[in-house]
Order: structure tokens, then sequence, then C-alpha cells
């Protein structure tokens, strides 16, 4: 749900720029405010997971996510549909950790890893069938019909979580709401820094990230747990996966634009356009198991 809402956004940018009037900068904060904030709050979600009992915060989750996706989709101003962006970031931020952290509960041994695996598989298919159906809808109807199509889908998560999930039990730990303050503080500035090209907002990111690494240093119960990055083979792995995400992100937000403004494709043109990558992904992810299991 969360892919194939992120690849009907990329298929939608030009309609929505023509719609709602936006120039490129208001157009990249439709992508940015989402992205800010599910990244800035993905480490605070999953601690409340452990907190609060794994099934009311996917609920949570689930709620806005779908309330969110459905005031986009009625979105009639700039100023609204970046709120809503960042809300919906928000419910997104909570869904994707706790979702996996709900399978590590239910599966063990050789069925947790194909369930892991079956997970990273809907990669594949959340991304592809995002981007036809997104470009499906709006080039037939409206860019609107693909964030509607969320709250339906939303719903029926909302209704089979009350009724396959079981409640887990609730943990007593500390939250590190600090550092989750400065998470997003330090995202934000960073981000909007590199929007506006402003050196000292990007200056003052770096000071916040120093911050919080020392902050976290300190702590018992840290947010990111510097620990973490103490196997070299687990710190590349982050590393790379950095560096692969700050080129792909960019990359799927610019393409659709440049085929459908200098190539005239329609957003469902330019959504097959992209099946190429995306099939290639999803084969790649069906044998995943096996090579897990090498």
């Amino acid at each position: 749900l969360i892919l194939m809402d992120n690849s009907i956004i990329f298929t939608s940018t030009v309609k929505i720029a023509n719609d709602l009037h936006l120039n490129e900068a208001a157009l990249s904060w439709v992508s940015n405010a989402y992205t800010i904030t599910f990244g800035g709050f993905l480490l605070l979600a999953g601690r409340l997971g452990d907190l609060l009992g794994r099934k009311r915060i996917f609920l949570t989750g689930l709620l806005l996510f779908g309330l969110s996706s459905l005031f986009i989709g009625l979105s009639h101003s700039m100023f609204e549909i970046i709120s809503w962006r960042a809300i919906q970031g928000i419910g997104s931020a909570i869904i994707a950790p706790t979702s996996l952290a709900i399978l590590m509960d239910n599966y063990e041994g050789s069925m947790r890893m194909r369930a892991i695996s079956y997970y990273g598989a809907t990669a594949g298919i959340g991304s592809s069938a995002g981007l036809l159906i997104g470009g499906w809808l709006t080039s037939a109807i409206s860019w609107r019909a693909g964030f509607l199509l969320n709250v339906p889908f939303a719903l029926f998560l909302i209704i089979l979580t009350f009724i396959k999930i079981k409640n887990g039990k609730a943990q007593r730990i500390k939250i590190d709401y600090l550092g989750a303050i400065l998470s997003v503080l330090i995202a934000t500035s960073f981000v909007y820094g590199i929007t506006i090209t402003n050196l000292w907002l990007i200056t003052f990111s770096i000071i916040l990230l120093l911050g919080f690494v020392f902050w976290e240093k300190t702590q018992k119960n840290p947010l990111m747990p510097l620990e973490l990055f103490s196997n070299r083979v687990r710190s590349g792995s982050y590393l790379a996966r950095f560096i692969f995400m700050m080129a792909m992100l960019p990359y799927w937000f610019i393409l659709p634009q440049i085929m459908q403004e200098i190539y005239h494709f329609t957003p469902l043109q330019s959504g097959m356009g992209f099946l190429p990558l995306t099939i290639v992904n999803f084969v790649a992810a069906l044998y995943l198991p096996k090579l897990t299991a090498r």
C-alpha cells in the first residue's frame, strides 16, 4: 500500500502541478513533506509499537494513512496537499516498522525468513502495480482517484487487523523523545536547505546531527542504538542503501516529468515506461528467499 501510493505520486506529478498551479519548488514539497515525516518518525513509531502494543499502533497508522489519503484526494490548494502528505508520511512511518514487527512476532525459523522475504517481494508488486494503476487512473479519471483508492484498502486492512492480529504485550520502556524531535529537525532542515540552496540551513542540520549522535551515546534506551554501526558489514549496507535511495527517489520523481513534458507521454505511458525497471526488481525479489538461505 505504501509503495503503491508513492508510485502513484510519481506518475501524477505533472497533472497535480497543472491542477493546483504548483511551481517546481512547491511540487517537490508534495514529495518532500511525505519523505521528511516518514523518515523522521520511523524510529519513534517503532518504539511506540513496543510501548503501546503493536496492534494498537498499527491501527493508528492505518487510520492516519487512510484519512490523509482521503483529504489529499480532496485537496484544492498547495497548503492542503502538502500538509496532508506530511500526515500521510507519519501514517506510513507507523505502518512500515510495525507490520514487519508483527511478522517477526508471528513467525519463527524458516517460516520467518520466508515471511520477511515475501514482505520484501511486495516492493516489486507495489511499485509495478502503483505505476500502472496510478498512470491509468490519472489518464482515465484524475490524479485524485489514485489517492482515494487508498481509502477502501486502508479500511479493509483495519478490519483484517481487528479480526486477525492478536493483542501483543506492551513493554515498559523509556521513549527517547528528544532524539525523535532531533531526527525530524535534522531531516527537515537538511532537505529544506537543499531545496532552497541555503548553506546555513544545511550546516545547521549537520550540527544537529552531531548533537543527535552525542545525545544517543548518553542514553540507556536510545532511539537509534549506535551499536548498530559497530559491524562493518552492516554499516556498509546502510551506506550503500543510503546512497542508492538518494539516487533512486529523485530519479523516480524527475523521470515521469521528463516523459510527460518533453516526450508527451500520458501518465499511463510513463508508468509503462518504468516497467523494465520494476519487473527486474520483482523477479529479483522472488529469488530473495533462496539467496537469503545461501
